[in-house]
């Protein structure tokens, strides 16, 4: 049964990939996770300078969901390779480290200081937090997406993944771009803006009164924006976005995707690796697939 998947030049063991933000930087979770169930860890977003992040309270829980608005909290990309770096390392899966900057010349200066550590497999362009006050998101303009990429792409022949919103008119224009400007996948989706707000203080819930919501109620969603991205272009499509089972990862394989990211159900269950890996061996066995290749763009409509 083969479960490998190739994003560029990056082989992954298996196409279960644990989503930046909801793993810590992969080292925090020995001991409770099985890195051999995972195909890679997506680090938390590195920004040239330290972060505090966002003011708490960052983290609200729905019914449905969570919202958060951390900020990019991390110890920037000097203290990350001292302190971090040697770790992860030994950790027997991938790495792909999520780069977040304010600017292009932040980009450049991060995959600059990065990309010589044997410790970094790829790269995830982070073009699509919802939570730094900005007006528009980089993903969310065609241009300014596809010339970061084409730029960031002369610096280094290590896979580039461009991380990008939902929150766009037309995703299929924003997948294009990231494909035109040389970027090796696209990962999609990133949360979606929301608000929860107190009836009694009649204020919101978190420090920085909005923030991405991410979990079960945005799969939908997410997997119509992953169907459209997939069948527009052809890089391949990282697919994520309220995958709590097997079933929800295999839709997304159905509708397109390469490999499928893990993201809030890593904060309830941070080996649901395991146990979804285990019953997509088994669903493919009852169905006599040897390749997981067969399920992608199999949907039917």
């Amino acid at each position: 049964m083969n479960l490998a998947v190739n994003i560029g030049k990056l082989k992954l063991k298996n196409p279960i990939i644990c989503a930046s933000g909801t793993f810590g930087f992969g080292d925090e979770l020995k001991g409770l996770a099985d890195f051999s169930s995972i195909g890679a860890v997506v680090s938390k977003t590195i920004t040239v300078d330290p972060k505090e992040g966002n003011l708490p309270p960052r983290i609200y829980e729905t019914d449905c969901g969570v919202i958060n608005s951390i900020g990019l909290a991390n110890p920037g990309v000097d203290s990350f390779i001292k302190e971090k770096l040697p770790a992860l390392g030994k950790l027997q899966t991938k790495h792909i480290i999520s780069l977040g900057g304010f600017s292009e010349k932040e980009y450049k200066q991060l995959i600059k200081k990065l990309d010589k550590q044997k410790e970094v497999d790829a790269f995830e362009l982070n073009l699509s937090c919802p939570n730094l006050g900005k007006k528009k998101l980089i993903s969310q303009s065609q241009k300014l997406t596809y010339n970061l990429i084409k730029n960031l792409r002369k610096l280094t022949k290590k896979p580039l993944i461009a991380k990008v919103t939902p929150e766009v008119t037309d995703i299929i224009e924003i997948a294009k771009a990231v494909s035109d400007a040389g970027a090796d996948a696209v990962s999609m989706v990133n949360t979606y803006f929301s608000l929860a707000i107190d009836i009694e203080t009649k204020k919101s819930y978190l420090g920085n009164i909005s923030g991405g919501y991410s979990g079960p109620a945005i799969k939908p969603m997410s997997l119509y924006k992953v169907w459209q991205a997939a069948n527009s272009i052809d890089i391949p499509v990282i697919g994520g976005g309220g995958i709590t089972n097997y079933k929800d990862a295999i839709e997304f394989f159905l509708a397109g995707s390469t490999a499928v990211s893990l993201g809030t159900i890593n904060l309830a269950y941070p080996n649901a690796a395991e146990s979804i890996l285990a019953e997509i061996k088994k669903y493919m066995k009852k169905n006599k697939m040897k390749n997981l290749g067969n399920l992608r763009r199999s949907f039917n409509g």
